[in-house]
């Protein structure tokens, strides 16, 4: 029975929530298209509405661990589903994300991932979003902020393993900015696919930056130790046994 009351509570929610998406993101687009500060306060103020609702509707209480970063640098996060995005574009003051194509068609976060300066990438054509991206910064046309990209390139369910891509590096080399790390056990609650949420405490946590200058392997290698760590001692701290088998590779 409890299991079927959270779900009802995990519908209702969900529910409410892409309907909030909307009121709140449509109902602010005439400040956010002629002000940036605006678009930064809808996105955060959808984020309050979204965290605020799951903690009575479904107990769902959200942590933020370590320090956000306010100056312009590359994120490099833990991807489990869409709540680590909301609490990471929640925590920084200028988000912006490297996200995948199709999302360039869902409204309202297709108009807002263009304001914030967000970089669309198909599948197999990260390289050239890059460069497109690149192209924008030395021209000056791209917003400074938080740019953050999901090093594994997709969602990947608590425990499982699956490789780090190169891009982090590449934009990390280009850019010459810090990387900070981003740890989280969120997917224990919020899973990737589905309508039911767990109730507890999801965490994510920002961690030490990696400074620039590291070669494509050291950097790539601290970049993928320093999250798989952190996050498999988050999701321990909440009861989920990773088996070390998970991360072998």
């Amino acid at each position: 029975m409890g299991f079927v009351i959270q779900w009802l509570r995990s519908f209702v929610f969900t529910i409410q929530m892409y309907v909030m998406l909307a009121v709140i993101g449509f109902g602010l687009m005439p400040f956010a298209l002629v002000s940036r500060t605006w678009v930064y306060r809808t996105i955060h103020t959808y984020i309050w509405w979204v965290r605020w609702t799951a903690s009575w509707m479904i107990n769902l209480k959200f942590e933020v661990r370590g320090t956000p970063p306010t100056d312009e640098v590359i994120v490099g996060a833990k991807h489990h589903s869409f709540l680590d995005v909301l609490m990471i574009a929640g925590a920084v003051p200028k988000p912006k994300f490297i996200m995948k194509s199709s999302l360039r068609y869902v409204p309202v976060i297709a108009q807002y991932a263009k304001l914030t300066g967000t970089v669309a990438v198909e599948r197999g054509k990260r390289s050239q979003a890059i460069k497109h991206m690149m192209a924008e910064i030395s021209r000056g046309d791209a917003p400074r902020g938080q740019l953050m990209i999901y090093p594994q390139g997709t969602r990947v369910a608590p425990g499982a393993y699956k490789p780090y891509k190169i891009g982090t590096y590449v934009l990390y080399s280009e850019l010459g900015q810090a990387c900070v790390p981003v740890a989280a056990n969120v997917g224990l609650f919020w899973g990737k696919y589905g309508i039911y949420k767990e109730a507890g405490t999801a965490i994510i946590e920002f961690l030490d930056p990696i400074e620039p200058g590291l070669d494509s392997d050291p950097f790539m290698e601290k970049l993928e130790e320093t999250i798989e760590f952190h996050s498999n001692k988050l999701m321990k701290e909440a009861g989920f046994d990773v088996d070390p088998q998970d991360n072998e590779h």
